[in-house]
């Protein structure tokens, strides 16, 4: 089995290296490591809505580099830091997956970084 590492050895907030790949690819199988609404080493500013949009656009930004989509997307794990949030979060999310959404889990957690919500998937594509 050949691994496929994307992003490992990049830097966070402050320039410190990121001990973790942004997704490892194995055998047909794509992990996306936890995605949160960050753009250039910042959270964005918003509510659930705005950071939720944006880390949608970071989930799919690494789906896309390693050659797959939302489509190939079998299972999805959220974090939610307040889970007041969790009817406008999954507004967002329908709009991402629709009428053919994966599998997922959602729980409410403390976070490492000041957000609102972080997003991991697996994704499988036939090679």
């Amino acid at each position: 089995m050949t691994l496929k590492r994307y992003g490992a050895g990049e830097t966070g907030a402050g320039g410190k290296p990121l001990p973790f790949a942004r997704a490892v690819e194995a055998d047909g199988w794509l992990y996306v490591s936890g995605q949160v609404a960050m753009e250039n080493g910042e959270i964005v500013p918003g509510g659930i809505v705005q950071q939720t949009k944006k880390t949608m656009e970071n989930v799919i930004a690494i789906l896309t580099e390693a050659g797959y989509g939302l489509e190939d997307v079998v299972r999805v794990g959220v974090w939610l830091d307040d889970p007041r949030d969790f009817w406008s979060f999954n507004g967002v999310y329908a709009e991402y997956f629709g009428a053919t959404p994966p599998a997922r889990a959602c729980v409410q957690s403390s976070m490492m970084v000041d957000c609102k919500v972080e997003i991991d998937c697996v994704a499988f594509k036939r090679k």
